[in-house]
């Protein structure tokens, strides 16, 4: 007992009296997620932003790819973790220093997943102020001059602003945001359905060849204005863009890549959700609804209202569709709606992302007060919140597919190793474990590698043969799960620690 640290000793099981059912935590937690605008406008836009996103071949593949990728991060990312979670009653920190080492665990999953956290909330507060501004700038004298509402002084203002707030709320208001949170997510809901009804009647069209390729016109030229109004800015050469239309397996990579690394983080966080869960039937129905479900319905009605648009010859925004690209909803609403409704739907978008936000500086800092008792919250969480500030002015969160990546190479391959300690454990948490566990740091070494291998690759030319790993956050899934299985079998895994009895 002396080898196990206070904060593991410390640790009690949720009891089973305190535990919902799960249409009232795990399910209604994550469709509150998929339901962020920022996931959905990503489905049919694609990881990358090719000419015509992931719509180029059409509805077809554009499916098929968000149904593998929702049932993957169910099965592969949630449910080894949520079950973990359910049947400790303990939280990720803990459950994750069998797969770890009671020390290693107090860094991984734990403080990186508080760290990670400030990511999310840079990524929050640039696109939900790039909404907030947009419509103030069509049109407008600073369109010319500055190329539009992204990276502009008002953009960024309102986005530091953004991040602030949601960050002392997250510290110290957090119950109080709490109680209108769970109503927050019908106003997306509401705006989906909305602009479905709306676009349905341009379906038909848009299957037709003529359609698509007008779409991918337009997409590949305002990405060009995008990108030469950008290279003036910085004084750097334009990006080139695409010279060709991503084929049927290129459309479902760019899904999986896309969704699989926005969840990633999602789905160890399924330990923490799952653990207020009575059985693990309750888990398996909360992801196959709140996850698989969601991820279908939030992503489908994008890429149906994109298409419909486009079959209706709908151009949208131009100003806003070169900041998020032209497939992407918010573009089109003004076109769907009209000019003023569409802009009321940017604002009410805007609105309901700051709960989430609030969430994403709550979980960083209940993270930073375990893993840093001694430091205090304002200040690790305040040094947090100056991170996503960097990330805001730089304009690095805007480019979320590359925030996909690293997040889904991160956390691929500790969703990978927990997973594969679960089976090996007999479907049961093993148990802590002493200090650095090897066979759980290497594996996720590894795979991160792996996974962040593309990501390098794009801003070191070096490094470009490397840019060949398919759907990267899922390579570094299967490289942390087999890794971890081969290492615990030839013996690299610390000895386990006893927990007291409850």
């Amino acid at each position: 007992m002396a080898s196990l640290p206070n904060y593991v000793a410390a640790a009690r099981p949720l009891p089973q009296g305190d535990r919902m059912p799960w249409y009232k935590s795990t399910a209604q937690t994550y469709a509150g997620i998929f339901l962020w605008f920022v996931f959905w406008e990503s489905v049919p836009v694609g990881n990358g932003a090719p000419p015509g996103g992931t719509l180029a071949q059409g509805l077809l593949p554009a499916f098929i790819g968000l149904i593998v990728a929702a049932l993957l991060c169910h099965w592969f990312y949630y449910l080894a973790p949520g079950i973990l979670g359910q049947k400790t009653g303990l939280p990720l920190y803990i459950v994750g220093t069998s797969t770890y080492g009671v020390t290693g665990g107090f860094i991984m999953p734990g403080f990186l997943m508080g760290l990670l956290q400030f990511g999310w909330l840079g990524v929050n507060a640039y696109f939900s102020s790039l909404l907030l501004t947009a419509p103030f700038f069509k049109g407008g004298v600073k369109l010319a001059a500055e190329g539009g509402c992204r990276d502009s002084l008002a953009h960024i203002v309102v986005g530091i602003v953004w991040a602030v707030a949601a960050a002392f709320v997250g510290l110290k208001g957090i119950k109080y945001v709490a109680r209108v949170a769970t109503l927050f997510p019908l106003i997306p809901l509401t705006i989906l359905v909305v602009l479905t009804v709306a676009s349905v009647g341009g379906l038909k069209t848009f299957q037709e060849d003529a359609a698509r390729e007008k779409m991918v016109k337009q997409s590949t030229r305002l990405a060009e204005e995008a990108a030469a109004a950008e290279a003036v800015k910085t004084g750097q050469p334009a990006q080139p863009v695409p010279p060709s239309l991503p084929d049927n397996w290129a459309v479902i990579a760019l899904l999986l890549t896309g969704i699989i690394g926005f969840f990633a983080t999602a789905g160890a966080a399924g330990t923490d959700l799952a653990m207020n869960n009575r059985n693990p039937r309750d888990v398996n129905l909360g992801g196959l609804v709140g996850i698989a479900g969601a991820t279908i319905f939030a992503g489908g009605l994008a890429l149906l209202i994109v298409a419909g648009a486009n079959g209706l010859g709908l151009s949208g925004n131009q100003d806003l569709a070169k900041q998020v690209g032209v497939t992407a909803p918010t573009a089109l609403m003004e076109s769907l709606l009209g000019k003023t409704p569409g802009a009321v739907c940017m604002y009410l978008l805007a609105i309901a992302a700051f709960p989430p936000a609030c969430f994403s500086s709550f979980i960083a800092a209940n993270s930073f007060k375990t893993t840093l008792p001694k430091v205090n919250p304002y200040v690790s969480v305040g040094c947090g919140t100056l991170v996503s500030i960097v990330l805001i002015a730089t304009a690095a969160a805007g480019n979320v597919g590359d925030v996909f990546n690293l997040i889904g190479a991160s956390f691929g391959p500790i969703c990978g190793a927990m997973a594969a300690d679960y089976l090996l454990a007999g479907k049961m948490w093993s148990g802590p474990r002493a200090g650095f566990n090897p066979a759980g740091w290497i594996s996720w070494a590894v795979g991160f590698v792996v996974g962040a291998a593309p990501l390098a690759a794009k801003f070191l030319p070096a490094l470009a043969s490397l840019n060949v790993i398919p759907v990267p956050p899922l390579a570094a899934f299967v490289v942390g799960f087999v890794l971890y299985v081969v290492l615990a079998k030839i013996g690299l895994q610390s000895r386990t620690l006893e927990m007291p009895a409850a």
